[in-house]
């Protein structure tokens, strides 16, 4: 597996896809890059000589933010709303959806299971429920 900027990208991929495996490339990233440096799209990313490897480490250091300093930058913006006290910026802190999404229905991916709120209406499950909690 060939290593780029501390991330293996599969070898067995072109060389377009596996350079979308890196945190801030994408698919049309990749094929700006792999055109800029002159290689081969259909080569697989495992038939990458290192000197074309070092090509696309230069290239993709010189032209874009990636992996730790897009990742560092990402989350220093969102203290900067948590910190501001910004509507997006409680919503990150809520761990709610920041985009105006819906939250009565869906939204499970960024609040999580289910948690069910309410009365309890069977008498025998309220005692043992409150006994649990007497033993805590």
């Amino acid at each position: 597996m060939p290593r780029l900027l501390g991330v293996d990208i599969p070898d067995r991929k072109r060389v377009e896809y596996a350079l979308a495996y890196l945190f801030g490339v994408g698919l049309a990233r990749a094929k700006i890059t792999v055109a800029q440096c002159k290689i081969d799209p259909a080569k697989k990313a495992g038939d990458l000589t290192p000197d074309e490897i070092r090509q696309i480490t230069a290239y993709i250091q010189e032209h874009y933010r990636v992996e730790g300093d897009l990742r560092r930058e990402v989350s220093q913006n969102i203290r900067r709303l948590i910190s501001t006290g910004s509507y997006r910026g409680t919503r990150h802190k809520r761990g709610l959806p920041v985009r105006g999404q819906r939250t009565r229905t869906n939204a499970r991916t960024r609040k999580g299971s289910k948690k069910t709120v309410g009365a309890v209406r069977d008498k025998a499950v309220r005692q043992a429920i409150k006994s649990d909690t007497k033993k805590a």
